[in-house]
């Protein structure tokens, strides 16, 4: 029971910092919409609740029992509070409020997601080293990756509303276009390093644990085309100078690739195929 009423708190709480958000930045008086808006002391600290319940979820769920239970729903809620837990952390350095209104809603709806889609059995050879280095590495990078998708997304909203006579308030309190495009390619560049440390631990826990090299599957190659999309990104910039919309869409084409690789067939697999 104690359980449940911590899902449903985290829950109840990322709603209301949503909410928040939204009235303040997005949904703000015209009037208000002249400068930009000041964070709160409070602001900053609010959702540290939300995310320490969040995280004693994912280890009640992940952790229940022998074994790591790491389902599609435990996958996903666990990117997303890394992302916020990360984004929460930027927070202090960048002006990211906007992105508040955009984690706290997505955190509402992933915290609940191992309570839909919980694992169907723990996974095998989870107490070895090496599985858990690549899990860990792997879920770094996935949610370095997504705060650069979301980052992206915002630019675009952003770039479309530029010239646009009255923007929403939080328009105004974010960082200049080209702030924000230098931070885009500072988090791809982590993200990308950890991806590619993810491919390599990939294939020395399936030599540690088979003994054969890592098989060419859906989830690998995706995994290898995903990598490919951000290494071409990474080199267009540091070569041609890539930036503006050809730098937005090709990190929301990687970040889409890199969804099916691992969580889109995880969502076949356990979801629709229940295997």
């Amino acid at each position: 029971m104690s359980g449940i009423l911590a899902y449903l708190a985290a829950f109840l709480l990322y709603a209301l910092i949503g909410w928040h958000f939204w009235r303040t930045r997005w949904n703000a008086p015209a009037k208000l919409a002249g400068g930009p808006v000041i964070t709160a002391g409070w602001e900053r600290y609010v959702i540290l609740a939300p995310l320490v319940l969040h995280g004693y979820t994912l280890y009640d769920s992940i952790f229940a029992g022998a074994g790591l239970n790491f389902g599609v729903g435990s996958a996903v809620s666990s990117i997303v509070w890394l992302t916020a837990v990360i984004y929460w952390v930027s927070g202090f350095f960048y002006r990211l409020e906007g992105l508040q209104t955009l984690v706290a809603p997505v955190a509402a709806v992933a915290v609940l997601l191992p309570l839909v889609f919980p694992s169907l059995r723990p996974l095998a050879n989870t107490e070895l080293p090496a599985f858990k280095a690549h899990i860990s590495i792997a879920m770094l990078a996935y949610s370095l990756l997504t705060i650069a998708a979301l980052h992206a997304l915002l630019m675009a909203v952003v770039e479309h509303r530029l010239h646009h006579p009255a923007m929403p308030t939080v328009m105004t309190n974010l960082p200049p276009l080209l702030t924000m495009e230098t931070l885009l390619f500072r988090v791809i560049w982590v993200g990308f390093i950890l991806l590619t440390l993810t491919l390599i631990s990939g294939i020395v826990f399936s030599e540690e644990v088979f003994g054969q090299p890592l098989k060419f599957t859906h989830k690998t190659l995706f995994g290898i085309i995903s990598w490919c999309v951000f290494a071409a990104l990474l080199a267009g910039r540091q070569f041609y100078g890539w930036r503006g919309r050809i730098a937005i869409r090709w990190t929301l084409a990687g970040f889409i690739i890199l969804f099916l690789a691992y969580l889109g067939s995880k969502f076949v697999l356990e979801v629709i195929l229940r295997r």
